[in-house]
């Protein structure tokens, strides 16, 4: 699988981006990662700028057509890609389900936004997909990028080495996970439950579904409705 994402703020993705699984996913050849930065297709060979003036005299500046349309006509000649996704409040809820289908993608274009937005025939005639990881506003979309590519690489084949621990992680099933403990069983006073303990698979998973069952009544009904 490749992924690249668009920004005017590289620096931003180094970090998340070759750390932890994601950085093993790479090492292990399973995702190609490729950060690219816009100002490399401006047509302004000064000061590489890639924003202008929204006509209207609405505040804010906007990321402009051209460098952006050039970046992607770059990379579509090289290769084809099954999405064009472009991070914005505005966009659809990223959840683990869609986290699920975009893995099952081989290339993805991540355009991340910045300043007031792009100009809005980016979104018209080559955006296939807009995407928003919550309803609130960041200063750019190099952080949802980050998000949804960790969430999408983290559930390739191979990417973790137990794969049922990604199988099991609260949403893939609409619920989300039940509580998790680890030695000593008693701190403090403070004891794991007995059913942890007793070494009988059945009972455990039972034990496990009831718990996260209850939990996601109490904290999250709306996936339980989501799931009828």
């Amino acid at each position: 699988m490749r992924i690249d994402i668009i920004t005017v703020l590289p620096e931003i993705l180094d970090g998340p981006l070759n750390q932890s699984i994601l950085k093993r996913a790479q090492d292990k050849g399973l995702v190609e990662i490729c950060v690219h930065n816009l100002r490399d297709w401006s047509t302004d060979e000064r000061h590489h700028r890639v924003d202008d003036y929204a006509f209207g005299g609405k505040a804010g500046m906007v990321m402009q057509c051209e460098p952006i349309d050039r970046c992607i006509s770059d990379l579509k000649k090289e290769r084809h890609y099954d999405e064009v996704i472009f991070v914005t409040p505005d966009g659809e809820k990223f959840d683990q389900h869609m986290a699920n289908e975009l893995s099952l993608n081989e290339n993805l274009i991540i355009l991340c936004g910045h300043y007031k937005g792009i100009d809005y025939r980016i979104r018209e005639h080559l955006i296939t997909r807009e995407i928003t990881i919550g309803d609130y506003v960041l200063t750019g979309g190099e952080l949802p990028a980050a998000i949804i590519t960790d969430a999408i690489v983290r559930v390739l084949p191979g990417a973790i080495g137990d794969e049922q621990s990604a199988l099991s992680d609260s949403f893939q099933d609409d619920l989300l996970e039940a509580p998790c403990y680890t030695r000593p069983a008693d701190y403090k006073g403070w004891k794991v439950p007995e059913i942890l303990l007793s070494g009988h698979e059945r009972k455990i998973k039972e034990w496990e579904y009831e718990q996260a069952l209850e939990r996601t009544r109490q904290r999250r009904p709306d996936l339980l409705e989501k799931g009828q």
